[in-house]
Parts: C-alpha cells; sequence; structure tokens
C-alpha cells in the first residue's frame, strides 16, 4: 500500500518558531509536501498574520491540513477558527490530538509550543494526520459547528 502524500499548511509565532522548523523536517522526511506561512525567523510577529493565509488556504483547498503553534497554542486556534469549515483542535497531549481528527474531523493541529514537549508534539503531529474521522455519531455534532445556533 503506497502512503498518500498529504499538502499541510504551516504556521504560527515566534513562540513557536523552532518547533515549526522541528515539525516541517518530519513532514517533509516522510514525504508531505509542506507550505510555511512563516515566520522565516523567532523574531517576535503577531500569529494573525500568518494564520489567517494559512486558514484562507485550507478553507480554499490548496492544503489537506494545517498545523499551527504560538505560545500557548490559544491565539492560533482562535484565529483559524473563525473560518468556516476550520476545525483547529488545540492539543496539548498527542491523545488529544487524535480525538480531535476521530471525534471532531480537526482540519488543523493547533500546539501550545511552550507547555508540549519536542517529543509530544511529533507524536501529536503523528497521530493527527493518521487518524480518520469515526462519522457516526460524532457527524451530526461536526455538521452543527458551523451551522450556528440550534
Amino acid at each position: 500500500m503506497q502512503k498518500k502524500v498529504l499538502n499541510i499548511a504551516i504556521g504560527g509565532d515566534h513562540a513557536g518558531f523552532a518547533l515549526k522548523e522541528r515539525i516541517k523536517e518530519l513532514l517533509s522526511s516522510a514525504g508531505h509536501q509542506v507550505t510555511d506561512y512563516g515566520p522565516g525567523t523567532d523574531a517576535s510577529v503577531d500569529y494573525p498574520d500568518q494564520i489567517h493565509p494559512l486558514a484562507a488556504g485550507i478553507t480554499a483547498g490548496k492544503h489537506d491540513f494545517g498545523i499551527i503553534m504560538c505560545g500557548s497554542g490559544n491565539g492560533v486556534s482562535m484565529t483559524a477558527n473563525k473560518y468556516p469549515d476550520i476545525r483547529a483542535a488545540l492539543s496539548w497531549k498527542p491523545e488529544i490530538a487524535r480525538l480531535g481528527r476521530a471525534h471532531n474531523d480537526a482540519n488543523v493541529l493547533a500546539l501550545p509550543a511552550r507547555h508540549i514537549s519536542e517529543e509530544d508534539a511529533l507524536e501529536a503531529v503523528q497521530l493527527f494526520l493518521h487518524t480518520e474521522f469515526e462519522g457516526g455519531r460524532h457527524q451530526g455534532r461536526v455538521k452543527k459547528i458551523n451551522s450556528g445556533m440550534v
């Protein structure tokens, strides 16, 4: 069976720069296509400047998944989740990343760079990319995310 090559968008802010670079290495070595939305250094930046174009790219169908990071993971996930059809899962443990895919059909993994070890972050990325959405009882809930008040 041939592994599927994914097109993955990655981005964040200065707090997540080192982790972003390490994740890019992991993804590239696995043969995935990676689009880096920045930043290009660890100099201070505002995460919305990277996350808005990244989320727009996913919404437009340019990428299969996104991986985003900042110090807490909160700012990047809040920004990404402003976009229709983006479901960014803030994951501080690998199991949370797996559940974000399995139960919520998350298409963006948000990582708290200052609150997760590199080992756990890399495991979270692997689980996120290799977990399928379970559908079933979760499908109706996911449909309600963008539907507004019920």
